[in-house]
């Protein structure tokens, strides 16, 4: 199944994020991620979340992979929320 993790920085936390980016990527390439990126700021200058969309087994799975995720252990994370998703454009072959 597909989920969202959808995932918001505190802030003023950039310096967080650059730091523990390397662990993250290397994280959620350990994942079946479909598609991910940070969000931005309204200018554009700075990353402020991140988006994931992932298969998981669960729900659960779905949120103890968000559980651990080297920017949620960090503290980078105001909030995180994971749900279900359905992809309906493109559609799935």
């Amino acid at each position: 199944m597909l989920y969202v993790m959808i995932c918001q920085d505190k802030p003023n936390s950039s310096g967080l994020r650059q730091s523990v980016r390397p662990k993250h990527l290397e994280y959620l390439g350990s994942q079946e991620v479909r598609f991910a990126g940070p969000m931005l700021s309204d200018d554009q200058s700075e990353m402020i979340g991140s988006i994931v969309f992932i298969v998981a087994e669960s729900l659960a799975d779905a949120k103890s992979i968000a559980d651990n995720d080297p920017y949620n252990l960090a503290g980078l994370f105001e909030t995180v929320t994971v749900r279900p998703f359905k992809q309906a454009i493109p559609a799935e072959s």
